[in-house]
């Protein structure tokens, strides 16, 4: 079943995820992926300048063994599957800062130089928007 979201730049969470490769919980009993959508909604929240990006969650992106995993898009842009982050706040800004570059872009690229460290080696995939093909 497909439910209808905003169709502007998202974070899209898997809220099923991992802690890691060897946790699946942790101590009381809660995943990674539903801890990294609360790290990333009270940083959406606080901050202004992540105001037009959605945090949205869903179960499994089936990105397992890439445990807090999260789907990058916005409309008519690349959008980018990464993961293996640390369900923590810092993870959260990096994914939120790369977020506002990328929905910035014009066709969802964004210059290496200006990538928050965070992110760096948590890219996963890269995916064409409806339409497309990269070149």
């Amino acid at each position: 079943m497909l439910t209808r979201v905003d169709p502007g730049p998202a974070v899209v969470v898997c809220n099923s995820c991992r802690h890691s490769r060897e946790a699946q919980s942790d101590a009381e009993g809660a995943r990674g992926g539903a801890r990294l959508v609360a790290a990333l909604k009270q940083l959406k929240d606080a901050e202004p300048r992540y105001a037009g990006i959605a945090v949205q969650e869903m179960a499994c992106l089936f990105a397992c063994q890439d445990h807090c995993t999260v789907h990058l898009r916005a409309p008519d842009k690349i959008g980018y599957v990464l993961g293996r982050f640390r369900a923590d706040e810092a993870s959260a800004r990096a994914i939120l800062d790369y977020a506002v570059l990328h929905a910035a872009s014009e066709h969802g690229r964004v210059a290496y130089a200006l990538w928050p460290e965070g992110v760096k080696g948590h890219f996963i995939a890269r995916v064409p928007p409806p339409g497309f093909i990269a070149e």
